[in-house]
């Protein structure tokens, strides 16, 4: 049921002319290796991975979390790519998932290989964090759910 409620929604706002957030790209040495990694780590299914290991989607949701290879035509027209890594700070984004049992996540993706940032602290707006850097160096917060009526 509620599948179908996101295809309704997403069927409305593009009748209506509104923008959707199709995808995130996340540009990696490895894409197989990097796809695998999320589905052990974070629990996301993989959605497709195509023959030659150039691009991989994961199922996330409403949007799609993608990833591709530092070097590609597409980074050569952009002007290339910035890499993260766990020495300098960070880049300025990170990924955001949520989970019901937060330590449980963290303690998964620190056993599956992401990199130990910050244990799983609360927050004054009530939500649980914990941070993990990914192979790529990238930053993911682990958090949970946030609670409305705490978050005012």
């Amino acid at each position: 049921v509620q599948i179908a409620c996101i295809s309704c929604i997403s069927q409305m706002e593009r009748k209506a002319g509104l923008p959707q957030f199709a995808y995130t790209i996340l540009y990696v040495k490895d894409v197989h290796k990097t796809a695998e990694f999320y589905s052990k780590a974070f629990g996301f299914g993989i959605r497709r991975m195509d023959r030659g290991r150039r691009w991989a989607e994961l199922e996330a949701g409403r949007t799609t979390l993608a990833f591709t290879p530092l070097e590609q035509q597409e980074t050569a027209l952009t002007g290339g790519v910035q890499t993260a890594t766990k020495d300098e700070p960070r880049v300025n984004v990170e990924l955001c998932f949520t989970y019901p049992d937060v330590d449980d996540a963290y303690k998964r993706a620190v056993q599956s290989g992401a990199v130990p940032v910050a244990e799983p602290g609360q927050k004054e707006w009530g939500q649980k964090v914990g941070y993990v850097r990914d192979l790529d160096g990238v930053m993911i917060r682990i958090g949970s759910y946030v609670d409305e009526d705490k978050s005012n």
